[in-house]
């Protein structure tokens, strides 16, 4: 059998989730600025359709990595783009010409302590102390930021942005259960089911059509800040889970406030700073955690991306095959001790 490769199970995971954070905290002052005088609905749809496009160009030349979708998957799939890339692009693009792109930036971290909340409570990802901690921080710091704009209408972007991050935080959880799916495909379907239902609502109501070059800045942010990030997310959340993967993900929200401060948005007062520390706090607390116990492995048969250096995939290949592949396979029964996170191989229950 072979040995569990002794490095942390958060590392690969983490760097992939941060790498998706950065490209989606880049965008967000962006979105701002393109996204002037066109309507949420437009924004929306330009970028998804961004995202969807990226899938089709990058589908040729990226090695599939999970299986397919099939039947059973429509569903859910349907869920993810409506809470995903309708109601919640919609609600950010409203939200943020409103409340001004420093303090969307922050808020977005919101989507963290949503995501932990129902990967708990419909994954059953534990939630340690730390984790616990993370949370409360976070809470803090997103009502510290709105107690900052209690008296200005900047408030009521800031709740639409929330929203947004309660969507996007149903998508995430729900987007676990496609986790051993090609993220391509998963990024392509979202995409373009959630750009088609914006883009119809959007001329069923009559929005005014962006300029062109307000409508390739969005097709740019939706390519880098919702395709490319989609695609490394769902890798991520493969490896770690939907809790620690949107913790980390925490991280870009910060990127695009740095990004708005030094594009000249510098609507950064007392409270909005400490509504940023308690943030980072959060982060720091996620990123940190370490997790490990004895625990069991049941027979099981599932197709999905893996490796054979994990200490869970020991099955033989004629020749040998290195390196990352998927293909249909089957698992005994396994008893050990290690660290680990909430990946595919780890939804075992913990004690409350």
């Amino acid at each position: 059998m072979l040995q569990v490769v002794e490095r942390s199970p958060m590392l690969a995971g983490s760097v992939l989730a941060l790498a998706s954070a950065i490209a989606f905290g880049l965008t967000t002052p962006f979105v701002a600025r393109a996204g002037v005088d066109v309507g949420p609905l437009t924004t929306a749809a330009l970028l998804y359709g961004g995202a969807a496009a990226t899938a089709i160009v990058l589908r040729p030349i990226t090695a599939r990595a999970g299986r397919s979708f099939v039947r059973t998957d429509a569903s859910r799939i349907a869920m993810v783009a409506l809470l995903g890339s309708a109601l919640a692009p919609s609600l950010f693009a409203w939200g943020v010409q409103r409340a001004g792109a420093t303090a969307t930036s922050l808020t977005l971290n919101l989507e963290a302590v949503f995501t932990v909340l129902l990967a708990r409570a419909v994954h059953h990802e534990p939630i340690g102390r730390r984790a616990a901690m993370a949370v409360v921080a976070m809470s803090v710091g997103g009502v510290t930021l709105a107690l900052d704009r209690v008296t200005s209408f900047g408030l009521v972007g800031l709740l639409a942005v929330a929203g947004a991050t309660l969507c996007w935080a149903g998508d995430n959880t729900l987007t676990r259960g496609l986790s051993d799916n090609d993220p391509l495909e998963v990024v392509a379907a979202k995409g373009a089911i959630g750009a088609t239902i914006t883009g119809a609502l959007a001329l069923a109501w009559h929005e005014p059509q962006p300029s062109m070059p307000a409508a390739l800045a969005l097709l740019a942010c939706g390519a880098t800040g919702y395709g490319l990030s989609l695609r490394l997310y769902l890798l991520a959340q493969r490896r770690i889970g939907a809790a620690r993967t949107g913790s980390i993900f925490a991280v870009g929200p910060f990127v695009g406030a740095a990004v708005a401060w030094t594009l000249g948005d510098r609507d950064l007062g007392v409270a909005t700073i400490a509504g940023a520390l308690a943030f980072g706090l959060g982060v720091y607390l996620h990123v940190t955690e370490k997790h490990g116990h004895r625990h069991t492995h049941q027979p099981m048969t599932h197709d999905h991306a893996h490796r054979h250096d994990d200490g869970h995939h020991d099955h033989v290949h004629d020749p040998p095959f290195l390196g990352e592949h998927s293909h249909a396979h089957a698992h005994g029964r396994l008893e050990h001790d290690h660290p680990h996170a909430p990946d595919l191989h780890h939804d075992h229950e913990h004690p409350s």
